[in-house]
């Protein structure tokens, strides 16, 4: 049974190194200790969100991988939120962060905003044990950096769709993770994410996803018809369960590249197995644009996080 548990910050780079040299002196005086943002990163009078960019949060091979971490302007304890790109698992990183353009941190949340390996590096699964890695690197540090262990949420878009709802419908499982319990989600936003590899690619009119140059195909090391086993163990439909977190999903109904269908083929697998979702179409949206960033739908965004981490 399971557990129940992007805009970069950027200053001139001499501003950096005295930054670092601050950070890496209160770290050392504080190891071991709760503590808020470090004070190298605090609010200078501006309206940005202040956080630190750059965090390791796993080597693999040699190769860093890293999150920028960015603070709710309130003092105190607060809920994280965990943004992962697009880019069909090819391309893409964590500057392209929409909570933090959204300025969600300005209503109580803090957000990490993660990169992690492209399937041009390597191939599933590896992308989605480097999101579990993150997840449990972050829970792991949550003292330090203000966050609320027992309010996680993940958020992506398109193939970060993909990825946030997988770690949805494996949370608490051993699958992709060494450490189950600290690697939960307690609630999913899935943005026009794939969630049935080999649904898609038979979709009309997205048969092209067949090719061995789709994105899909590269994602799982060869054609996907080819592959029907390494496309399901790749799909977040095939481990809906009961003990699944809460999802809200939102797809365009024009998407030319993720079919419509995939959101409510698992907003129907989760309803059907006991677990709570919703499913949100956004009329003649295509896949990504403005209409994603509205303020009426970060409303709803929000107000389902604030109802599921409350």
């Amino acid at each position: 049974m399971k557990n129940p548990w992007g805009t970069r910050l950027t200053v001139p780079g001499t501003l950096m190194l005295a930054l670092v040299g601050m950070l890496a002196v209160a770290q050392a005086a504080t190891a071991g200790a709760p503590a808020g943002p470090p004070a190298a990163v605090q609010a200078s009078g501006t309206a940005a969100p202040t956080g630190i960019t750059n965090i390791v949060y796993k080597t693999v091979a040699g190769t860093q991988i890293k999150l920028d971490l960015f603070f709710a302007s309130a003092p105190g304890v607060h809920p994280l939120i965990i943004w992962v790109h697009g880019g069909g698992w090819q391309s893409g990183d964590k500057s392209n962060c929409l909570p933090t353009r959204l300025n969600v941190t300005s209503r109580g949340y803090h957000v990490a905003c993660i990169d992690y390996r492209l399937s041009g590096q390597a191939i599933h699964p590896a992308q989605i044990e480097d999101v579990k890695s993150a997840i449990v690197f972050l829970r792991g540090r949550a003292a330090q950096y203000r966050l609320d262990p027992q309010r996680f949420a993940i958020w992506g878009s398109s193939a970060g769709g993909h990825l946030a709802a997988l770690a949805g419908t494996t949370s608490g499982d051993r699958l992709f993770t060494t450490n189950p319990a600290a690697s939960t989600v307690q609630a999913v936003v899935d943005y026009y994410g794939p969630t049935d590899l080999l649904a898609l690619v038979q979709t009309p009119g997205y048969t092209s996803h067949q090719s061995p140059d789709s994105a899909e195909s590269r994602l799982l090391g060869g054609p996907v018809l080819d592959n029907p086993q390494a496309a399901d163990a790749a799909s977040p439909i095939t481990y809906v369960s009961p003990a699944d977190p809460p999802f809200f999903i939102v797809h365009g109904t024009a998407d030319p590249v993720v079919p419509p269908q995939q959101s409510s083929l698992i907003r129907d697998a989760l309803q059907a197995a006991g677990a709570t979702a919703q499913l949100t179409y956004l009329t003649g949206a295509g896949h990504g644009g403005p209409e994603f960033s509205t303020p009426a739908l970060t409303d709803q965004v929000l107000l389902f996080l604030q109802q599921q981490l409350a």
